[in-house]
């Protein structure tokens, strides 16, 4: 079934409570996916792994998979369609539980690492869903719709966790078999709700693209974006990646390290509810560099102990400056290109952001093996830095270009 096209006012604004709350349902189911890949893949590959050093490879390999899949995902929405796009991100979404079933039945790692891969894919596709949203509300409206959607995962912060703790000894020896079976259950629910979207439809390949990508990747406000992206989710995701396995290797529980992350995940949407407004009060620059400093206050609660509360704390705040950081870098990203180029804009900007995010996955089990927790909270700091230096560097470019 093609996607409609939306041309008249009246027909827009009768599919646009239906999209937004079919997205927001989508978020919350299917932002769970990541919610327990982080949450089990640090211990799954610390006991398969034949080296300790490899054991958040898995989570690595989901980034790695996030990064590759945005331009194809880009490349369908923009040829057949979003919808396409979700349909396929969501068979992913089901094929990532079940490998993941079979690889831990197996013992295997490599075949664990493949199955996080398809994680990866689907969790790229669920990302665009914010640009998705964007599209079906007038542009004075774009901030408020992102924000929208991104509150959908204040459930998936709940899902993903308790869906953990209640399944992950169903099955045993084997722990989580169960829990990712669940997790392939609820991407086929998903399927089933994002089918209902309907969004306008893809421009003809005739017409025209827009600006060349290098001129709009050289603009100040596109740099300064692509910026605040990479940092936020960079530094989100080293260390979050970290933190299960750390609470783990400190003496903590698994189901410390599951409401650990529940609360994280809902401490990364709960803001969503203000954020479009604050970014429509404040201006989304200013937004992000209050995301950058929660993030630094998150790293300094990590350097500050290693008891429950000092871990719940750091995530906690991480996530708030996830919030703040990541959507008001979304809201940069929709103000600095064209309706005819949002395609492979956004796509290229989710490229960046993923493909260098990889490095901090990569390098966050490296440092937590040698160096200790510590270690990746210091990391954490120099980026932050950069980002809003960054962003200061270009907010001046742009006042003097305005002058």
């Amino acid at each position: 079934m093609s996607e409609i096209a939306l041309n008249s006012p009246s027909k827009a604004l009768a599919h646009e409570r239906g999209n937004l709350a079919r997205l927001v349902l989508a978020q919350a189911m299917a932002g769970a996916n990541a919610t327990i890949v982080y949450a089990t893949a640090g211990v799954v590959g610390n006991t398969l792994a034949p080296d300790k050093a490899l054991a958040t490879l898995p989570v690595s390999i989901f980034v790695c998979g996030m990064a590759a899949c945005t331009l194809p995902a880009g490349a369908v929405a923009q040829r057949f369609g979003r919808r396409a796009s979700f349909l396929l991100g969501t068979l992913c979404g089901v094929l990532v539980g079940l490998i993941a079933c079979v690889a831990v039945l197996l013992g295997s790692f490599w075949l664990f690492c493949a199955a996080t891969f398809f994680g990866g894919a689907y969790a790229a596709v669920v990302l665009s869903f914010r640009f998705a949203a964007a599209e079906c509300v007038p542009p004075d409206r774009r901030a408020r719709a992102i924000s929208a959607v991104m509150a959908g995962g204040i459930a998936a912060g709940v899902i993903g966790p308790q869906l953990v703790t209640h399944t992950m000894d169903l099955w045993p020896p084997y722990l989580f078999a169960a829990t990712y079976l669940a997790q392939a259950g609820l991407a086929a629910i998903c399927a089933l709700v994002l089918a209902g979207v309907r969004l306008p439809a893809p421009k003809e390949s005739g017409s025209s693209t827009g600006r060349p990508l290098a001129e709009i990747a050289l603009h100040p406000r596109f740099i300064a974006a692509v910026m605040a992206g990479v940092i936020s989710y960079l530094i989100m995701n080293l260390i979050m990646t970290s933190a299960p396995l750390a609470m783990r290797l400190c003496g903590l529980s698994q189901d410390d390290a599951n409401l650990g992350l529940q609360w994280h995940v809902i401490a990364m949407y709960l803001p969503s509810f203000v954020t479009g407004r604050v970014i429509a009060r404040f201006g989304a620059p200013r937004v992000v560099i209050a995301g950058l400093i929660l993030t630094a206050f998150a790293a300094a609660a990590g350097l500050s102990g290693i008891s429950v509360g000092h871990f719940w704390l750091t995530l906690i705040l991480l996530g708030l400056g996830w919030n703040f950081g990541f959507i008001g870098a979304s809201a940069m990203v929709v103000e600095s290109h064209r309706p005819e180029e949002k395609n492979k804009v956004q796509s290229f900007n989710d490229f960046l952001v993923f493909g260098l995010m990889v490095l901090g996955s990569f390098a966050s089990g490296g440092l937590l093996n040698a160096y200790g927790w510590s270690m990746v909270c210091w990391v954490a700091l120099p980026p932050l830095l950069i980002a809003v230096v960054t962003l200061w560097v270009t907010g001046s470019l742009r006042v003097r270009r305005a002058a």
